[in-house]
């Protein structure tokens, strides 16, 4: 997978804002800061760049009273990630008499 750098991007993070560029190589994050590195590049100059969000409710192909909820696992993750959300918890029906694993 090449390597894909977002250049001059507002970067928030947990402890800190700044300006920074990121370096994506196979998927995942490989460097932030000042990078000077041979790849596709994407100015984000004035854009925000944040983390993923948690979505830790959701209702994907709930059954409620002989109905289903509208959003499938797959139409679901996919609206989430268009929102920025990159971790979805799906809501459980279980039984008092049956353990979680």
């Amino acid at each position: 997978m090449a390597a894909l750098l977002i250049t001059e991007g507002t970067v928030v993070a947990p402890r800190r804002v700044a300006v920074a560029d990121i370096l994506v190589r196979d998927g995942k994050i490989a460097r932030v800061g000042k990078v000077a590195a041979q790849a596709e590049a994407f100015s984000a100059r004035g854009l925000l760049v944040l983390p993923g969000a948690i979505d830790a409710h959701v209702h994907l192909a709930l059954p409620v009273a002989g109905t289903q909820s509208t959003d499938g696992w797959a139409s679901g993750t996919r609206a989430a990630a268009a929102g920025g959300v990159t971790t979805v918890v799906d809501f459980t029906l279980g039984s008092p008499d049956v353990p979680l694993p």
